[in-house]
């Protein structure tokens, strides 16, 4: 049984961190860390081709500012779900995502979670959680015209045999 004065954190408590602490924990841990030229409290951070970006809250804690994204030709990409594969795509191409880009990136935002203070959520922590979901049988099907469905038809009224 808990004192008074103890407390206790669930699986679903978590405490932010300190900007300060979370970069020290980003170096720890194998990290690239990048402070562009000109801005204040942002950080650029890569690890394993993948890439994401944090900047400092008014509270002093880390934040989020560019989600983790697998590098491609130098960008970060968006994970798009298609329905039939997931792809990463930037503003110039688009590719096929591997097994081994949806762990790296998987491992890379469970890492990033941890050293922020976030909670990972269930679903998450299955796989990799696409940002977008497109699928391809939909496409157009608002603008497609609509065939009438049996009860939509007019109705024959049956005229009578004289």
């Amino acid at each position: 049984m808990a004192k008074k004065n103890e407390t206790s954190l669930k699986s679903s408590d978590t405490v932010a961190r300190k900007f300060e602490d979370a970069v020290e924990f980003f170096k720890q841990h194998g990290f690239d860390l990048l402070e562009p030229t000109g801005t204040q409290g942002r950080v650029f951070l890569k690890k394993n081709n993948v890439s994401a970006a944090i900047e400092r809250n008014a509270d002093g804690t880390a934040k989020i500012f560019a989600y983790p994204g697998y590098l491609v030709g130098g960008e970060i990409s968006k994970l798009v779900n298609k329905g039939y594969q997931q792809v990463l795509k930037t503003t110039k191409t688009e590719i096929g995502a591997t097994a081994d880009h949806l762990r790296a990136l998987h491992d890379f935002s469970e890492e990033l979670k941890e050293a922020l203070g976030l909670p990972s959520l269930y679903n998450e922590s299955l796989g990799t959680v696409s940002e977008s979901y497109h699928y391809d049988r939909v496409n157009g099907r608002e603008a497609a015209e609509k065939k009438p469905r049996p009860w939509e038809k007019a109705k024959v009224v049956a005229k009578k045999r004289a």
